[in-house]
């Protein structure tokens, strides 16, 4: 009978001889591995920032709206996400099924880990300590939510100064 553990390669594991043109299996390394970013902040750390808790409670929809602009990196403006978010919350009850997907592309853009469970599921459980968890991780990474998109972008291009062009080229 055929053995697995010959050394040569020809059979594969359940004894029967391997096809030629197949290499035996082996694991990926561990580079290829996949590795997601904590987050800044845990889910339930919602007193980190008790102002963006205390708006987040009273009105979501400020907060999210926040979130989505810079998210969108300014396509849709922060009035137009927080009204539809709004309109959501007041006819279906059931805004977290929009407000998902906007945490799955936050955790795309950053590299975040899905972190405590699919994205879904922590909005449809935990909504308000989602929003403040995503609103407290784009702060992190140096954003001032107050301000929008525009505004964030044109503070960071103030930091990048060009040297003075002196003199043209000349022959």
């Amino acid at each position: 009978m055929y053995s697995s553990s010959d050394g040569d390669g020809k059979y594969g594991p359940q004894g029967y001889p391997r096809p030629l043109n197949m290499a035996p299996r082996q694991p990926y390394p561990a580079s290829y591995i996949p590795s997601a970013t904590p987050w800044s902040t845990g889910l339930c750390h919602c007193f980190d920032d008790p102002a963006n808790c205390l708006i987040t409670c009273i009105c979501p929809c400020i907060t999210f709206g926040q979130i989505a602009e810079i998210v969108n990196k300014g396509s849709v403006s922060c009035a137009a996400s927080g009204s539809l978010y709004g309109l959501l919350l007041g006819l279906t009850a059931l805004p977290c099924l929009y407000s998902c997907f906007y945490r799955s592309r936050l955790r795309g853009q950053y590299d975040l880990a899905e972190d405590p469970c699919v994205d879904c599921l922590v909005h449809f459980c935990c909504e308000t300590c989602a929003l403040c968890q995503e609103y407290r991780e784009l702060r992190s990474r140096g954003f001032d939510m107050g301000i929008g998109w525009q505004a964030n972008m044109e503070r960071q291009s103030r930091g990048v100064t060009l040297p003075p062009v002196v003199g043209g080229m000349t022959r």
